[in-house]
């Protein structure tokens, strides 16, 4: 099998050859594996770790976003994020918050929100044919995000208060990020012209012990958008898989009853989302996307032990198609980098070159 055809295989739940891998990594584990193999890109870092999927997105030309002297840059929503550094890196943080002061819907309305006008999609058709044998997936994790993609600009504490009360300007918010995603995820399928496979998009519904909102309020005000961009995305032909972090096991059932096809992160310690005990509640209902648990385990086990962990998902959980093998988060600078050759080496074991 090819790539492509592997990772079809996976979302119609028929057996692959192989089950069917992905990547996603923080800027210090790629430069990391970058300098390990001698290259100098993510296609580069997945071609070498023998990745399945590549991803595709339209160039930008609108306006130039501004970047300063101490690494902050702003974002086409306005947010302004800076490099804080951790004890084994840095994560881009949000500092400004320009939306958190806003009590009516006519401030939001004077906002300079973006345009899809600001992308240039010519170039989709042409970057899928650098990627001829792989799954083509285009979108990422803030495609749509209401939760944590408002929150860069408001708030954490305020968009909670905000779901609670059905906030008009938070509301407001919500829909002019569905509608540029809409119109930005559309227009980049439709220049795919039937090559891209899937659309990667997301929020966080979770927490590591639960939910962070009620179904109530996921149903009042997330569900509707969730099916109008699923169903959109189905109408090019392509599959949609939904970026999820911590426990979103009570919302599953209404992920499945809404269209989406693939749940991505499936983190093994929040509670309810062991990919084992999914995989036999959800068979042919949800692919899985994700599993390999990078909350500490990745970082600390053996090489032995992930081989052993990375040999039963793939016999267990990919049995008969359904998942994809990905870490459950961006592998974290803390991980040894011999753990992370340890994973890849044992997924594309055996494998044809």
């Amino acid at each position: 099998m090819t790539s492509k055809e592997r990772v079809k295989a996976a979302f119609a739940f028929s057996q692959p050859d192989f089950t069917p891998l992905d990547y996603f990594a923080t800027p210090e584990i790629e430069q990391a594996l970058c300098k390990h193999f001698g290259v100098q890109t993510s296609h580069e870092v997945r071609d070498a770790l023998g990745t399945d999927i590549r991803f595709v997105e339209p160039v930008y030309k609108g306006p130039a976003l501004p970047r300063y002297e101490d690494g902050s840059k702003m974002n086409i929503w306005g947010i302004i994020k800076k490099p804080m550094p951790n004890e084994y890196g840095d994560y881009m943080e949000p500092v400004n918050f320009p939306y958190a002061d806003w009590t009516t819907i006519e401030e939001a309305r004077q906002f300079s929100w973006p345009d899809p006008d600001w992308f240039e999609y010519d170039s989709i058709s042409a970057q899928c044919d650098r990627y001829p044998d792989k799954a083509v997936f285009t979108g990422g994790f803030s495609v749509q995000d209401f939760i944590n993609g408002v929150a860069f600009g408001r708030g954490v504490e305020q968009v909670l208060l905000d779901i609670a009360l059905e906030d008009p300007v938070y509301l407001h918010i919500v829909e002019k990020r569905h509608r540029f995603y809409m119109e930005y995820v559309e227009r980049t399928l439709r220049a795919g012209g039937g090559k891209i496979d899937a659309v990667l998009c997301g929020d966080d519904f979770g927490s590591q012990r639960g939910l962070l909102i009620s179904p109530q309020s996921f149903d009042s005000l997330f569900a509707p958008r969730k099916k109008e961009f699923f169903d959109m995305v189905h109408s090019y032909g392509a599959k949609v898989t939904h970026h999820c972090c911590g426990s979103s096991r009570r919302l599953i059932p209404r992920f499945v009853e809404l269209g989406m096809d693939a749940l991505q992160t499936i983190q093994p310690q929040a509670d309810g989302m062991n990919p084992y005990e999914l995989k036999k509640s959800f068979l042919s209902q949800l692919v899985l996307h994700g599993g390999v648990d990078v909350q500490g385990w990745l970082q600390n086990a053996t090489t032995e032990q992930i081989r052993t962990e990375i040999r039963s998902l793939s016999e267990i959980v990919g049995k008969d198609g359904g998942y994809i093998m990905s870490p459950s988060h961006h592998i974290q600078p803390d991980t040894p980098l011999e753990n992370v050759l340890a994973f890849y080496e044992a997924a594309t074991e055996d494998r044809p070159a």
